[in-house]
C-alpha cells in the first residue's frame, strides 16, 4: 500500500509525515510525499527535527506530484485549512482524505516559538499516523468507510 502526504510546497510537513510514516510502517506499506508547487528544498528544521527524533532524513527531498514513483493508493492532503492555504486536489482515482496542520515555515517569533510549531506539527502528524497504522484495512466494507475512518483521525489533534 503507498501512502501519498501532499501540500503545496512540499518542505515541511508532507516530509515530516513521509517520514514518520516509513519510520513507523510495517513492511507492504509506504509513504511517498510531494507537492503541487514544490519549493525545491526541505526546510532546515524538517532535517533538525527528524534528526532530532532519531527518524532517517536520507532520500527526502522536495518534489512535484508530476513525476511520481509510484501510483498511490490513498492520498492526505496536510495543508492546514485555517492558514488559508489552497489544498491541491490530487488527480486520480484514489482514496482521499483531509489532515489539515498549521504550516510551521510560516511562524515568525524566536527560535523557540518556531521550534515549537515544529514540534506541534511533527507530535500532530504522529499521533494521526499511529491511528491511521491500527486501522484494521480489512474491516472496511467499503471506500467511504474507510475515507470517513481517515478524516476522523485527521480531527485528532494534540
Amino acid at each position: 500500500m503507498n501512502i501519498l502526504f501532499l501540500c503545496t510546497g512540499n518542505s515541511c510537513r508532507s516530509i515530516l509525515a513521509e517520514a514518520i510514516f516509513n519510520a513507523l510502517a510495517p513492511a507492504g506499506m509506504h509513504a511517498i510525499s510531494a507537492g503541487s508547487k514544490p519549493t525545491g528544498e526541505v526546510h532546515p528544521r524538517t532535517i533538525a527535527l527528524l534528526k532530532q527524533k532519531s527518524i532517517a532524513t536520507a532520500g527526502y527531498y522536495s518534489k512535484s506530484w508530476d513525476n511520481l514513483p509510484v501510483t498511490p493508493d490513498i492520498v492526505i492532503t496536510v495543508c492546514g485549512n485555517a492558514a488559508g492555504e489552497t489544498c491541491p486536489a490530487y488527480l486520480g482515482k484514489v482514496t482521499r482524505a483531509h489532515w489539515g496542520v498549521e504550516d510551521p515555515a510560516k511562524v515568525r517569533g524566536t527560535d523557540a516559538e518556531i521550534d515549537a510549531a515544529f514540534e506541534n506539527a511533527y507530535l500532530i502528524l504522529r499521533k494521526r499516523i499511529e491511528a491511521f497504522l491500527k486501522l484494521g484495512f480489512a474491516t472496511f466494507k467499503t471506500q467511504e468507510e474507510l475515507v470517513q475512518q481517515l478524516e476522523q483521525i485527521g480531527l485528532l489533534c494534540l
